[in-house]
């Protein structure tokens, strides 16, 4: 089992897992559930998410799929930016629509 890819959150993480097994190469997500506690424990590549492949004879082809991911920006991290909401003036990251401290939708 080798690690491929450290992901920046676990939809990134899972996203990629899921890539990877649509080319059939088993994959497994680890430490998911560690991103929970952010801000409790320094954010290190041991505290996010990882993606790791079963099969050792899959890495060269895992590789590749992991450089056309970067290079298409499918990752969760290319999709806008982050914005401030209209109604309370709170900072909300990019992959929410809604405002965490109002509720407020994004574009409202």
């Amino acid at each position: 089992m080798k690690k491929i890819y450290i992901a920046k959150n676990p939809i990134d993480a899972n996203l990629f897992k899921g890539i990877l097994e649509g080319e059939k190469i088993q994959a497994i997500v680890q430490g998911e559930f560690l991103w929970s506690v952010r801000g409790e424990v320094p954010i290190t590549p041991e505290t996010c998410p990882s993606v790791w492949i079963i099969n050792d004879d899959d890495y060269e082809k895992a590789v590749q799929i992991l450089r056309d991911f970067e290079l298409q920006g499918m990752s969760t991290d290319s999709v806008g930016d982050d914005w401030k909401c209209k109604k309370c003036g709170e900072s909300n990251e990019k992959q929410f629509s809604e405002c965490w401290q109002c509720g407020s939708e994004k574009n409202t």
